[in-house]
């Protein structure tokens, strides 16, 4: 249609309709009708027709409520303009007034999409097309009791199509004296939290909203910045240079872009039709509020604001106790998270928190994802050196690959300062007496021994003061062996640990024992060698490499096993309670194997070894050390993946520090957790003699108990375009992978959808859920990919322990694939554990608790064939039966009380008693419930004739509390 047609057409409705009409089209151009004349309108004014010219039909509206043609179920609108960024009330209000479509879930799977919108005098919602009378079609915005979040209520339980329905975009409005609900599901998460959020607010405030809010909103930012603007504008003018403004703002928020802040000044001036580059207050004041208002973070504040713009101390401490998981949290902690993170002068001395101090304190270290307790050494570190995983270098000398690569003292640099605590060097004779490192036979470049162990001597304790290993693989004449020595002495001197192993312990010492000291791990002469010198069997990595062929590599191990060579006896002395020796098999390692002895592993043997016999595998870690390193078929230095062999307790684990990678990811990752000293505790399961524990296990682990990881990926920050891209321009397309890796029954990935052409802020509001059946042994990996790439397609990742994930509201750093941080480039992400309801695998069927119930497991108890032993521990299990049951019985009381109270699973004690308190209270303030302090636990009485949802959660909550109580009798009876 000619635009002047369509014109005519507008006018010719308006004269139809009369005076009183207001045309809604398109990206939200209004026109009404005065008298004849046409004329530009408010997109707040009195809402009365709106015409849709996307797609037909026509839908025509007077006065809010007489349908003139019917609207079809299959008509699709278009909900938000997508330039149109919500930060406030008022824009959920006017989305609103405007409408979405949204998905009306009933009973027996029944889904409708209708039409939803708020009346312009805010006083219903309304929906249609609808059979019943349009005064029917709607509900009282009085009448609404609670607006929840999320799948949580029993229509949406019980309906068939739940494993289809995005957990982040339904919502559900409870409403009438009956609690009923109306279940909706949006086109995307951002329109649901509009929803919820703006019917918050009426709730709270009525038809008034927009009046309240027009005083009330966002005054500490204005002030703030009107103030800064004011400092900025010297000389008093009203205005500052465009340069100038640009700055300002990517100060206040260094990861937007200039070119960004730049192009949003001009198009704000072409809107006005401005030809000055002079900045006013008030247009500095829109710009920031556009660019530095972050959605996802709003809909948080006003969730926990009591529908304010700001949170004051209360509400803070409500966020940090049911959110973040903090404990004892006061109006003391509070305001003192205020006062470090609000800008505004204002807020700081009424103790409240406003949008952009909420956003500071969420993207500080103090929201960081990885737990800041690890970022010490927190375990145990006096058990026996044995029950370690030890961050390990393999060919720590190359810089790049096996076969040809440049040998450098940076190599021991870089993983000494990394936490390695074990290194190899591969030395051979030199020239001029002196003995220098390389891999034998290969073309790599050689460097002399003594500069490395003086880098060794400067570096072993940088980043550690536990002991550090020195693998030595020992080729050189006896001659320069003694040479070794020499400078071995000389430059470590006492760090040398030299002490022979005490025949009458069962254990190695303990990393707490051996700080500061040096061990070396080498061959070693028998004990009744009287000679000088002696000759031992050669383990030669490098004549591995060069003899690679078509044969498996475990071949290749068995191959070396003849060849000998001479061992100097001052080289011998030096080696105390890491003698290599070389493995033949597990029976005779049990029983023939001293616990200072320890055996390499060619990583295809070591393999071998894992599938056909992991439990011996893991019984044999218990006692002795083993080291595996890269197979000499990888000459380009590409890694192994270090849990195929930590799932089997092998503690040192040989990495090519040199090449980055997703292995190299998981085994820096891996080590963080225990302030990145080089050790961390393995799990009981391999530690305890008693215990079995089979490393190829695919179910749940005996003994331990499995967890449900809630990961929701929120939003992301400042993507960088990938390294390697050959596209023109910085737009990405980025979508996220989340994978877990372990033990497995434990590996799992899930996947975002793409969020094209944005890498400022994209929004994914997508929520994963893993069960983890050995969290002592799993990582969690975030990784950024662009979907749209030309040549490389990693944009960045992260990777943490299971145990060092802080639960909550969280930022995730990005990292590029060598390891350094990105500046400023970040994923906001929720995460939640909680114990594992119901069977099968949960990432598989959704969050619902209802389905894949199986009989319940008990521990079993192992025969080992000793009636004393055996008979003492059969009169264990019914116990434990009966604790078993305890703990589910337990666990489903908790989780009904939460369905009742509205939650998900994921959803904490605390958070279901803040839900339940917007019931205790009638109409006219009376307590509906009252808490019953003078218990041996707080009970809760009804107080007269009470709504029957509420006398459920009542009913619920006793029974949480009567299962709390008897276990809290249990475990003083066992203790």
């Amino acid at each position: 249609m000619a635009s002047r047609n369509r014109r005519d057409f507008f006018s010719f409705v308006v004269q139809w309709l009369g005076s009183d009409t207001v045309l809604i089209i398109e990206k939200g151009v209004g026109l009404s009708s005065d008298h004849g004349q046409l004329k530009p309108i408010s997109m707040l004014s009195k809402i009365t027709l709106i015409a849709c010219f996307f797609s037909p039909p026509l839908l025509v509206y007077q006065d809010g409520t007489k349908q003139k043609r019917e609207r079809k179920k299959t008509v699709s609108f278009s909900s938000m303009p997508t330039e149109k960024k919500i930060s406030s009330a008022s824009d959920c209000i006017n989305a609103m007034v405007e409408g979405s479509e949204l998905k009306k879930v009933r009973s027996n799977s029944r889904v409708y999409h209708r039409y939803f919108l708020l009346d312009a005098d805010m006083q219903s919602l309304r929906w249609e097309p609808s059979k019943k009378d349009s005064e029917k079609a709607k509900i009282d915005i009085k009448s609404i009791k609670e607006v929840r979040t999320g799948k949580n209520t029993d229509i949406f339980r019980s309906n068939g199509i739940y494993d289809q329905i995005s957990e982040d975009c339904a919502f559900s409005i409870i409403y009438g004296e009956n609690y009923e609900s109306l279940d909706l599901v949006a086109n995307s998460a951002d329109v649901a939290n509009i929803w919820v959020t703006g019917l918050r607010y009426l709730i709270s405030y009525g038809k008034h909203t927009l009046d309240i809010l027009g005083t009330t909103q966002d005054n500490m930012r204005t002030s703030w910045l009107s103030q800064m603007f004011s400092e900025s504008d010297v000389d008093n003018l009203g205005h500052i240079p465009l340069c100038n403004a640009v700055q300002f703002i990517k100060d206040l928020n260094p990861g937007l872009k200039t070119n960004k802040i730049e192009l949003k000044f001009k198009e704000l001036h072409r809107s006005r039709e401005k030809a000055s580059t002079e900045v006013t207050k008030e247009e500095f004041i829109e710009v920031f509020h556009e660019l530095c208002t972050r959605p996802e973070i709003y809909f948080l504040l006003v969730q926990f604001s009591s529908n304010k713009e700001f949170l004051d101390t209360k509400d803070l401490m409500m966020f940090l106790e049911a959110e973040q998981g903090m404990a004892q949290v006061t109006e003391e902690i509070s305001l003192e998270i205020i006062q470090k993170y609000e800008p505004a002068k204002e807020g700081q001395e009424k103790g409240c928190l406003s949008i952009d101090g909420f956003t500071n304190y969420l993207t500080s270290p103090d929201c960081h994802i990885f737990d800041p307790e690890h970022k010490k050494v927190c375990q145990d570190m006096k058990q026996p050196l044995s029950h370690y995983f030890i961050n390990s270098s393999h060919n720590t000398y190359l810089i790049e690959d096996q076969f040809r690569g440049p040998s450098d003292i940076t190599g021991y640099i870089r993983a000494l300062k990394m936490g390695c605590r074990s290194v190899e060097l591969d030395v051979w004779d030199g020239p001029d007496n002196e003995p220098v490192i390389y891999t034998g036979h290969t073309m790599t470049s050689q460097i002399v021994f003594r500069s490395v162990i003086d880098i060794i001597n400067k570096y072993a304790f940088f980043a550690s003061e536990y002991p550090l290993i020195l693998c030595l693989e020992n080729h050189c004449s006896i001659k320069q062996q003694k040479v070794m020595v020499q400078h071995m002495k000389k430059i470590l001197g006492d760090k040398l640990h030299t002490q022979s192993p005490n025949i009458e312990e069962s254990y190695l010492p303990s990393p707490e024992s051996l700080k500061g000291k040096i061990l070396i791990k080498a061959k070693k002469l028998s004990a009744n060698c009287s000679g000088l010198e002696g000759d031992v069997t050669d383990e030669d990595e490098g004549a591995e490499m060069s003899q690679r062929v078509a044969k498996e590599g475990v071949e290749h191990q068995n191959s070396m096993t003849g060849k000998r060579f001479q061992l100097c006896k001052d080289l011998s002395e030096l080696v105390s309670i890491c003698k290599s020796v070389q493995f033949k098999e597990f029976q005779v390692s049990f029983q023939l194997q001293k616990y200072w002895e320890v055996c390499s592993f060619n990583e295809v043997l070591a393999s071998k070894y894992a599938n056909e016999n992991p439990g011996d595998f893991v019984n044999y870690n218990k006692r002795f050390l083993a080291r595996v390193f890269p197979s000499p078929m990888r000459i380009d230095s590409s890694n192994m993946n270090p849990q195929d062999f930590w799932k089997c307790g092998c503690q040192i684990v040989a990495m090519n520090f040199q090449t980055p990678g997703l292995m190299m990811d998981l085994n820096i990752g891996w080590f963080r957790q225990n302030g990145n000293c080089g050790y961390v505790l393995r799990p009981a399961i391999m530690r305890e003699e008693v215990s079995f524990f089979s490393a190829n296990t695919k179910d749940t682990v005996p003994g331990v108990s499995p967890q449900l990881l809630h990961i929701k990926i929120i939003s992301g920050q400042n993507f960088p375009k990938p390294k390697g891209s050959g596209a023109k321009g910085d737009v990405v397309d980025p979508y996220v992978y989340v994978e877990i890796h372990g033990i497995p029954a434990d590996c799992a990935e899930q996947r975002t959808k793409t969020m094209h052409q944005n890498g400022d802020n994209p929004i994914f509001d997508e929520s994963f859920e893993f069960q983890i059946n050995l969290p002592e042994l799993a990582m969690v990996r975030f990784v950024v990919l662009d979907d749209d790439y030309i040549g490389d397609e990693f944009i960045g990742q992260y990777t943490i322990p299971f145990e060092c994930l802080q639960t909550g509201y969280r930022h995730v750093p990005l990292q590029s694939l060598t390891g350094e941080s990105l500046a400023h480039a970040s994923l906001f992400v929720h995460v939640a554990i909680t114990n594992r309801r119901g069977g099968g695998k949960p990432h598989k069927r959704g969050l619902s608790v209802r389905k894949g119930k199986k009989s319940r497991e008990y521990a079993s108890m192992r025969t080992l064939w000793i009636k004393t032993i055996d008979e003492v521990f059969k009169n264990a299990l019914q116990p434990i039966r009966d604790a078993t049951d305890l703990r589910e019985n337990m666990q489903n009381a908790v989780v009904s009380f939460k369905e009742l109270c509205g939650l998900s699973p994921v959803a904490n004690l605390m958070q279901c008693i803040l839900a339940v308190s917007m019931h205790l209270v009638g109409p006219d303030n009376t307590p509906l419930v009252v808490m019953n302090l003078s218990d041996q636990y707080p009970t809760m009485e009804l107080q007269g004739i009470v709504p029957e949802v509420l006398k459920k959660i009542v009913t619920a909550y006793e029974m949480v509390s009567n299962f709390l109580w008897l276990f809290y009798i249990v475990c003083l009876k066992d203790f």
